[in-house]
Formats: C-alpha cells, sequence, structure tokens
C-alpha cells in the first residue's frame, strides 16, 4: 500500500469492491439513516467548541439534524448525501396543541411528538385506515414524484462535492412502498391485507412503488452521473425474525417489488450504481433474497437483533455485500448512529 492517502471517493470504491482501503470509510449524516438526532448534534457540536446559531433539521420524523460541511470536514467524513425536496405543492406546517407538536405529511399521515422532552414524532393517523378499494388507491392525492422542485439546487451540491472528491449517496428519504404501505393502512389493517386480501395489499404497494420508480427517473435522468450509491429502504425485521414469513409473504408480495426497483435503478442509472437496502431488526433469513435481487449494501447491523452477529454474517456474505454501519437499539432507526462501510479486512 502506497503512503498517499487515497481520496474519499477512491476509499469508498475500494470497500464497495471488497478491497481493502487505507482505512475504513467513515460517514455522519449522508442519510437519514446514517445520521445524528439533533440532541446529540448539539452535544457534539459543543464537545468541538463550534457554535452553531441554528440547526437545520433534514428528517423531521427522527429529528435528525443536516450535518455542517465544516464539521464533515473536521470529522474527515468520506460520503456527502442528497437530500431531497417534497413537491412544490406541499409545505411542513407544524401546530402546536397543548401537549403536542403536530404536522402532516405529504403522503397526508399525521404525526406527533410530546412537547415537553419529546425526541422525534409518532404516527397517529393513518389515512388510508379505513375499509378501502382498489378506486380510493387510484383517486387518493399522492405526492406528485416528478416535481422538478425535489431535486432543485442539487446539482450545484454535487459540484461541490466533486470539488472535494467525496462520494456521493442519493434517494427519497420516504419510507419504501412496504414499510408506506404499512403507514397509510396501519401496521395491524395491511398485515390483515396481505394475509386476507392480498391483492387489496399488492394493489397499493404496486402504487407506491410506481411512485418511487418515477422519483428515480427524475433523480437518474438530472443527476445519475454524479451519483455512486442509491439509498434505497424499507424496514422488514423485527427484533427476533422479520415482520413477515420470507417464504409465504416476503418472497411472494415484497421481494418481486424490490426486485423490479433495484433493477431499474441499476438499469437506468447512466453509470455503474450500488443499491443501499437500510432494514432494521433481524433479517438474517432473507440475506441471501436481497443478494440475489441486487442489493450491495446492507445497513444497519442490528447486532442485538436475532441472527445478526457480525462474525457470522462476514463469513457468510462477505463477498456478495458490503455491511454499511450498526445498531444497538431495538429500533436503531431513531437512534444517534455513527456509521462505516466496511470493506474485506
Amino acid at each position: 500500500m502506497s503512503d498517499i492517502s487515497m481520496s474519499s471517493a477512491q476509499r469508498v470504491k475500494l470497500a464497495l469492491q471488497h478491497k481493502e482501503p487505507d482505512r475504513v470509510p467513515f460517514d455522519l449524516g449522508s442519510t437519514d439513516v446514517t445520521g445524528i438526532t439533533v440532541g446529540a448534534y448539539r452535544n457534539l457540536l459543543s464537545y468541538l467548541g463550534i457554535k452553531k446559531e441554528k440547526i437545520p433539521i433534514i428528517d423531521i420524523v427522527q429529528q435528525v439534524a443536516e450535518v455542517d460541511e465544516d464539521v464533515l470536514e473536521r470529522l474527515g467524513t468520506d460520503i456527502r448525501g442528497l437530500f431531497f425536496d417534497p413537491p412544490s405543492n406541499w409545505k411542513l406546517k407544524i401546530e402546536e396543541g397543548d401537549e403536542y407538536s403536530y404536522f402532516t405529511d405529504q403522503w397526508g399521515i399525521g404525526w406527533k411528538m410530546p412537547r415537553k422532552r419529546g425526541y422525534y414524532y409518532d404516527m397517529y393517523h393513518h389515512p388510508l385506515k379505513r375499509k378501502i378499494t382498489e378506486k380510493d388507491i387510484d383517486s387518493y392525492p399522492w405526492p406528485e414524484p416528478r416535481d422538478p422542485a425535489r431535486i432543485e439546487g442539487m446539482k450545484e451540491k454535487i459540484k461541490k462535492f466533486e470539488e472535494k472528491d467525496k462520494a456521493t449517496l442519493a434517494g427519497p428519504i420516504e419510507a419504501g412502498f412496504f414499510e408506506l404501505s404499512l403507514w397509510m393502512r396501519g401496521f395491524s389493517n395491511f398485515f390483515m391485507d396481505l394475509a386476507a386480501d392480498p391483492s387489496l395489499a399488492c394493489y397499493l404497494m404496486d402504487k407506491l412503488l410506481e411512485l418511487r420508480i418515477a422519483c428515480w427517473e427524475l433523480i437518474l435522468k438530472e443527476l445519475g452521473n454524479y451519483i455512486l450509491i442509491a439509498r434505497e429502504g424499507d424496514d422488514l425485521g423485527v427484533q427476533k425474525s422479520t415482520m413477515v414469513s420470507p417464504p409465504e409473504m416476503y418472497r411472494k408480495y415484497i421481494k418481486p417489488r424490490h426486485k423490479e426497483l433495484f433493477s431499474y435503478i441499476k438499469k437506468t442509472a447512466p453509470k455503474p450504481i450500488y443499491i443501499f437496502f437500510h432494514t432494521c431488526g433481524s433479517v438474517y433469513n432473507i440475506i441471501p433474497d436481497l443478494i440475489e435481487i441486487g442489493v450491495d449494501i446492507l445497513n444497519p447491523i442490528q447486532v442485538s437483533a436475532a441472527k445478526m452477529n457480525t462474525k457470522k454474517l462476514k463469513k457468510e456474505f462477505d463477498k456478495d455485500l458490503t455491511f454499511w454501519g450498526g445498531g444497538r437499539g431495538r429500533h436503531s432507526r431513531y437512534s444517534p448512529s455513527w456509521q462505516s462501510p466496511a470493506g474485506k479486512r
């Protein structure tokens, strides 16, 4: 190995190719699931002796802070993320109640957070929770995925990343089509749909998949030449198992749609692109499925969940997957995280 240190882009590419870089690449804040919450970020800024008047938030639900460029440079991070804006016909409006702060997102989902000592927003309203039909899904006021407002100013940001030779990661912050189906219908209702009315469940997932692919169409058409990593995600695991049975439900209903999405991204991207897939919990039983349908990067490795032993995962899947970050919480999605992708060590 040469004594000359690598650039960030070179370092990340080698790790993704399962080769040994000069050091393990480091990421903080390139995605909403590899970031740091506002409270933790304030503590970090205080420790570093950096004063910031205002801390922008990239994910209102999780209260994830936008990490400033000077902090990223000081910490030596290697990845930069693009965070896309909502459609132009939706604006964030937070309403203050006696005990909670409330807002409704672009999908019509209602969220609330305690005004005192609240750390993140919880869902309280599922807009399609009532008894619905396919016509209700068709007539729902879905957000516009191809709205140019979503990517406004992104080329200028990417040019700054390139000047510093950083690896660029991009993707919609919203949950994937499976997770968003749970949020739109309510968890109990959508799980019942999968069991008792799978045609309706699949119709909803297909609609959300259609919207997601349309969003990627916009992103890749305008920015694809600059993006190394495509961020995707769908929480599929809980503490001891996957949310649904791998053979009966995941492989029958969800996996084919993930395959369609990942295939579209790789086929449409103007240059080779890596699929970063976020899923919390115990997903050991479906890791071979994820590899088969094109996942290159798995995030996080929730070591407290069943069968997610890092030594075992590395031994079995090291040649096919890059493991990006970890988490010990029961739902690491809501925990501040310091993440790094690991190549072959």
